[in-house]
């Protein structure tokens, strides 16, 4: 069955903020495992040791890593590849390392040097809350959440099957995806919001002054527009600058846009303004619109070559697809030249789909069965 294992990994946090506690409370009340943590600020793993989030805290990193067998790197942006960097260096041979940073191309091309970065699969969780700290964090915090992995040519697939059994285990939805494709992606649907957030709080404060001592009543439609304004000013700070030309493209496309509406609100022609709202909420529906439906896991067997960069090139290919992979197993031959791979995925028809997929990379792909 997908998802059991007969030795849990031990786990290692180094940064116990909102995301690393969060990672520590899923992992010890979920999964069961030993939870150890590292931070530069002695007060917060302190606190997670008080709020359950960790077993044990280490005075430093290497001591964190030490018998790890999955690091996760809960660190501003800029400060990801020094702290990637002493986690290679710190673990052994069997163990991966990841992060949860929201841009990944700058800090999948800084680790690409090193001499053990095909075992660090880059990460981003799309799961957070309106408080920060580790005071924040909660074990549920990323169920059903979207976990983006972006694997490369050199990483290891028994490491990438670890990672994506202990994320599919806290709740996440591990999915492979291009570290250049995330980027572009994140910078339309994760931070642009937060420019435009930055901007219209501007502008509505400057237009308002000047009008006397009395305040404007703030709606709520302002409220949940400007909710991300101003956030965390210095991690803000590295994510738009790590992202800059894909930030600054979805910006250019927005100033476009606000163009063409400026001038359709002046023409004043109700019926083709009627119709821009609707077309803005069939778009906003598109992107909100989650399939609910409790479709059955379909078990994917593929036979493989024993060859570095396999399991990586199917996943991203089925990311690429748009298909999720909601557990896997990997089955090594004897030989140890060829081997299986177990996907298991929701649904006959992504199922089908997932199979023409690998099929289409010279996978030969054995007749699909619903998992029982």
């Amino acid at each position: 069955m997908p998802g059991q294992t007969d030795n849990p990994p031990r786990i290692a946090v180094l940064g116990v903020g909102l995301i690393g506690g969060s990672i520590g409370l899923a992992a010890r009340h979920r999964l069961g495992v030993p939870v150890t943590g590292w931070d530069p600020e002695s007060a917060n793993v302190g606190r997670a040791v008080e709020l359950g989030a960790l077993d044990e805290v280490a005075d430093s990193v290497a001591a964190a890593c030490g018998g790890a067998d999955v690091v996760f790197c809960a660190a501003p942006v800029a400060a990801l590849p020094g702290l990637v960097a002493s986690a290679l260096e710190a673990t052994g041979p069997a163990a991966v390392v990841t992060d949860v940073g929201s841009t990944k191309h700058a800090l999948v091309a800084a680790t690409s040097a090193l001499r053990d970065s095909d075992r660090f699969i880059g990460g981003h969780p799309l799961a957070g809350a309106e408080t920060a700290g580790v005071e924040g964090s909660r074990q549920e915090l990323f169920e059903g959440a979207r976990w983006y992995l972006t694997p490369t040519e050199r990483s290891q697939g028994v490491l990438f099957d670890r990672l994506h059994g202990v994320l599919a285990g806290i709740g996440a939805r591990p999915m492979a995806i291009d570290a250049e494709v995330h980027d572009r992606e994140m910078a339309a649907i994760s931070h642009l919001p937060h420019v435009l957030a930055n901007a219209l709080a501007s502008v509505a404060a400057r237009s308002v002054r000047g009008e006397g001592e009395r305040r404007p009543e703030v709606g709520r439609s302002f409220r949940d527009a400007t909710r991300v304004a101003g956030a965390n000013p210095a991690i803000w700070a590295d994510i738009f600058s790590s992202n800059a030309e894909a930030v600054a493209a979805e910006i250019d496309e927005v100033a476009a846009l606000l163009g063409e509406a400026s001038k359709l609100i002046r023409e004043g022609d109700r019926g083709r303004i009627a119709a821009w709202q609707e077309a803005a909420r069939e778009d906003r529906r598109t992107m909100l619109e989650a399939d609910l439906t409790a479709a059955p896991l379909v078990e994917l067997r593929v036979a493989v070559e024993n060859r570095p960069g396999t399991v990586a090139e199917i996943a991203l290919a089925l990311g690429r697809a748009g298909v999720n992979i909601e557990d896997m197993s990997l089955f090594p031959a004897a030989d140890r030249r060829t081997g299986a791979i177990s996907l298991w995925i929701a649904g006959l028809d992504e199922a089908r789909q997932a199979a023409e997929v690998v099929a289409g990379l010279g996978h030969e792909v054995a007749p699909i069965a619903e998992a029982g």
